[in-house]
């Protein structure tokens, strides 16, 4: 068994995420593993979550379970890591759309470079380099500050608020959901832009995933609280907490990410393989998987 006690305290999380990981977490953890030992490959696990859902806390522990408890060589990254450098997202802002500019929907990440870890890794590569984006400076780490993975891996814990989503129909796309799409993207060339990367070129990476995880919000409406609290926790732990976001740009940021984050959340559910049905309070209330 891990060592529950000291992952809360590493991670600053509340006691009672010991009975999360007992109840809900273990037994697919113990199902994963179980696959892993099936498979002629490593099983890449994907996890989706809302921002603030605590996907990424997640990830962490099916780390330290598969590592400590069976004994597998794991290996964990988020698609935030491949964003664009501030650099490349800057001149995509000037080429298609000046909100491209900002992280984090389709078409602001380094495909080419995922798919070659992804493929790298997979391939049972003896060693792996996997990028770190610093979210303090909204930029890529340079590459001294890299990730190197050691030897061949058993499982990919692979993670990111948009892992899965579908694209939507022309018609869908005409209604603006909130004031940045109503007053910064009024010819619509932002919202096509992103759904034609969800349409045409994401679907290569999303089917590298074996098996899915979904961590569900109950809506959209939760998703502000959720990512101030994540920005908090970030504020404490580095050295610069000025250079993050305050309220007002997080309410404006989180915006960027609505549209896909309710398709996702209508649309997604469906298709994965584990769904965590969590409340406001980020209690999971129900999970579905396979008998």
């Amino acid at each position: 068994m891990i060592n529950a006690a000291r992952f809360i305290a590493l991670n600053r999380l509340p006691h009672k995420y010991a009975k999360h990981i007992q109840k809900w977490f273990a037994p697919v953890a113990r199902h994963l593993a179980l696959s892993q030992q099936k498979a002629t490959s490593p099983l890449v696990v994907g996890i989706n979550g809302s921002q603030g859902s605590g996907k990424s806390t997640l990830a962490r522990l099916l780390v330290q379970v598969f590592t400590e408890e069976y004994q597998l060589n794991t290996v964990h990254f988020s698609i935030d890591d491949f964003y664009l450098t501030r650099l490349e997202r800057s001149k995509l802002a000037d080429d298609i759309h000046p909100l491209l500019a900002t992280r984090g929907v389709p078409g602001t990440h380094d495909l080419a470079l995922l798919k070659q870890v992804l493929a790298d890794l997979i391939s049972g590569a003896v060693s792996t380099t996997i990028p770190v984006f610093n979210k303090a400076k909204d930029d890529r780490y340079p590459a001294d500050k890299w990730n190197l993975t050691k030897g061949a891996v058993d499982i990919i814990v692979f993670e990111g608020w948009c892992l899965g989503a579908a694209p939507q129909t022309e018609h869908e796309l005409l209604r603006p959901l909130n004031r940045l799409e109503a007053e910064e993207d009024l010819d619509l060339r932002w919202r096509r832009y992103v759904n034609h990367q969800l349409q045409e070129i994401y679907p290569e990476i999303f089917n590298f995933v074996d098996t899915w995880l979904m961590l569900k919000a109950p809506s959209f409406d939760c998703v502000f609280k959720w990512r101030l609290e994540q920005e908090n926790k970030l504020r404490e732990s580095i050295p610069e907490p000025s250079k993050l976001m305050s309220d007002h740009e997080i309410k404006r940021f989180i915006q960027h990410y609505q549209r896909i984050t309710e398709h996702t959340l209508e649309t997604l559910p469906a298709k994965v393989d584990y769904l965590f049905e969590l409340d406001t309070q980020r209690e999971i209330v129900n999970l579905s998987c396979p008998t």
